[in-house]
């Protein structure tokens, strides 16, 4: 199997190099710090073991660079609705429908 390689532009690159340095998030840095390496020739599968703080799993790292490959630094963020979702309705949290006391 041919080795997945990460070619960007110049302003791609300083778009990641700025999202490594000061993404409020941890993970987006994480992300964006593991697509530079990428780019810069290191194999992804040695980034997910040893490119990183903590070692991954390859296929997150394959799954971070085919996200950022299909939809550009907007794929690096935790898409929404994603979670647990709330056990109760907003409605019934502003103080309607339970007994008082």
């Amino acid at each position: 199997m041919p080795r997945r390689q990460l070619v960007l532009s110049e302003t791609e690159r300083q778009e990641l190099v700025h999202l490594r340095d000061h993404a409020r998030q941890p993970y987006v840095r994480e992300r964006a710090a593991a697509l530079l390496k990428i780019a810069e020739g290191m194999p992804a599968a040695r980034v997910a073991r040893q490119g990183l703080l903590r070692p991954r799993d390859p296929d997150t790292v394959y799954t971070w660079l085919d996200r950022y490959q299909a939809t550009g630094h907007v794929g690096l963020k935790v898409r929404a609705g994603r979670g647990r979702k709330p056990a109760f309705s907003p409605s019934t949290r502003d103080g309607g429908g339970g007994p008082r006391r």
